[in-house]
Parts: structure tokens; C-alpha cells; sequence
């Protein structure tokens, strides 16, 4: 396990899928992530790499070959390496290996960099083509916040509410996981959403080029909650398991297919090409009180 810290914040991040662990606040002595209750989900930050969501029967084609890759690819199961730890922020690494190009065959470099500034924990994914050719990515978050945050109040007194008034559906998901063809009304000339967990009985909230760059998590019934920056992120993803105790805000660069996918890699909804020797990067934050 790996810790950094500074006044306010404490943050624990495993080895294993680069995944955050903890993020304790230390003025406020709270827990702002979900506990990985094995009875309900097991993860509590899992990163999604080289794709986000699921593949149409689980596989896709490049260059003419069919390769299988499960649920929001194989980086959040992998063991990162930790380089330039310091006191308020450190930077996990995994690089390809035989065992990853028999799934995705693709040279990379992918860094996670974790960053403490006073309230704030900075997460940016950066990655690089090693190899000779065009690479093709996907890259999300899903980290997963504790609900309720303190003991007096419920799940039910909690709402989103984003920085911008926001007409949005919500893109429904098949039972295969894909994207079906067209979105279902929900958020209509409002920044709130409510939240409860009969919302996430049908799975993810899915939205695509929402008009908002932030979400705050907070209650009427008290002053601790979270505001979670999203800006540059073209898809967002709200869920929770069911009947569980949290709620995942999820940036996105990528989605899972729709479900009239052609299966091409290149053409894929939301995929992102490096040509060789070029990098990517992005970044989401969450400020917390």
C-alpha cells in the first residue's frame, strides 16, 4: 500500500490496479471512499484501460485479427509500479507486456499520477505509443463514494448538482452491456439529480457530451460532501451496485459499444488514436469538505 498525505488529506493507493484504497479526511475524520464491501462490489476505484465498458460479445478486431477483452479491459487487474513517490503525490506505471499484447497489441506506457493540493486529490492518466504504428485507446475512472458520509443522515438526502443547467438523457444499457441506439429523458433544464437507490436498478446512468464540466455530492442535511471536476471527460457514467452503500462518478474517454457495433477497433464510439511516439493525457479531480 502506498500513502500520501498533507494536512487535510490521506490517501492510500494499492499497487494492484493502481486502484485508491482510502481518502481520509484528517480535519473532518471522514471516509470519503466506499468500503469494498465484497457483498455488494468488491472495488472501490478501479481504473478502466485500454477500453471502458463492455465489447460486443466481448472482443473487437484490428488488422484483421479478433481479440477478446472482458469488461473495462485488464489495466485495474495488473500490478503498477511506483515511481516518484513524494510526500503529496506519486506516479504508478505499467508498461506492455507479452501477456497484454496477446489481448491488446499495442507498445504503451500508461502513468496514473496521484496529486494531494490542500482539499483536492488530482488523478491524470498519461499515456504513451511505444510502439512503431497508430495505438487506439480508451481510458476512465470509476471511483466509488462512500454514501451517507456521516451517520446522521441517509442515502436519500443527497443529490447531484452540476455546475451547469443540463438537458440530458440517459443512454440505457442492454443486457449485454452495450449502448442501446437511442437515449431515455431524464435530466431536463436542471442542474440536480436526486439521488436514491432505486435510480441504478437498471444499471449505469450513461451520458454523452453532457454540458457540465463539475458535480457537486452534497445534502441539506449537512455541510461535508465533494465537488468532482470533470472538464474534458466526453462521456460521465453515475452508478451504484444495488441496494449498496455509494455512488461512482465516472469520466470517461471511451464507452462501451453500442449494440449495433461493427466491432472494428478504429471504429469504435469514443476510441482515442496516438500515432507512434505521441502521448496522452487527462485529468479529473475531487475537492472535499
Amino acid at each position: 500500500m502506498h500513502i500520501i498525505e498533507n494536512d487535510i488529506l490521506k490517501i492510500q493507493v494499492k499497487s494492484k490496479g493502481a486502484e485508491l484504497d482510502s481518502i481520509w479526511h484528517k480535519r473532518n475524520q471522514l471516509e470519503y471512499l466506499w468500503s469494498g464491501d465484497p457483498g455488494f462490489w468488491a472495488k472501490k476505484s478501479p481504473v478502466l484501460f485500454p477500453i471502458v465498458g463492455t465489447l460486443k460479445n466481448d472482443e473487437y478486431y484490428f488488422g484483421g485479427k479478433a481479440y477478446k477483452l472482458s469488461r473495462h479491459g485488464f489495466g485495474r487487474e495488473k500490478e503498477f509500479a511506483a515511481l516518484q513517490e513524494s510526500p503529496t503525490r506519486i506516479r504508478m506505471s505499467l508498461h506492455s507486456s507479452e501477456e497484454t499484447l496477446e489481448l491488446y497489441p499495442f507498445s504503451f506506457c500508461f502513468d496514473i499520477v496521484y496529486e494531494l493540493i490542500e482539499n483536492m486529490l488530482r488523478v491524470s492518466y498519461e499515456i504513451g505509443n511505444k510502439g512503431d504504428d497508430d495505438m487506439y485507446l480508451s481510458v476512465g475512472g470509476h471511483p466509488a463514494f462512500k454514501l451517507p458520509l456521516t451517520d446522521d443522515t441517509t442515502y436519500e438526502d443527497y443529490f447531484l448538482r452540476f455546475d451547469k443547467v443540463v438537458n440530458a438523457g440517459r443512454w440505457p444499457i442492454s443486457k449485454e452491456g452495450l449502448i442501446e441506439a437511442t437515449p431515455n429523458p431524464l435530466l431536463t433544464n436542471t442542474d440536480r439529480l436526486a439521488l436514491s437507490k432505486q435510480l441504478f436498478q437498471q444499471d449505469a446512468l450513461v451520458f454523452k457530451h453532457l454540458n457540465a464540466d463539475s458535480v457537486k455530492l452534497e445534502s441539506g442535511k449537512t455541510t461535508h460532501g465533494l465537488e468532482f471536476n470533470f472538464e474534458g471527460f466526453p462521456y460521465l457514467g453515475i452508478w451504484a451496485a444495488k441496494n449498496s452503500d455509494f455512488v461512482c462518478i465516472e469520466p470517461w474517454c471511451g464507452i462501451a459499444d453500442p449494440v449495433n457495433s461493427n466491432q472494428q477497433l478504429e471504429d469504435k464510439e469514443g476510441i482515442n488514436k496516438l500515432k507512434k511516439g505521441e502521448s496522452f493525457a487527462k485529468s479529473w479531480s475531487a475537492k472535499f469538505y
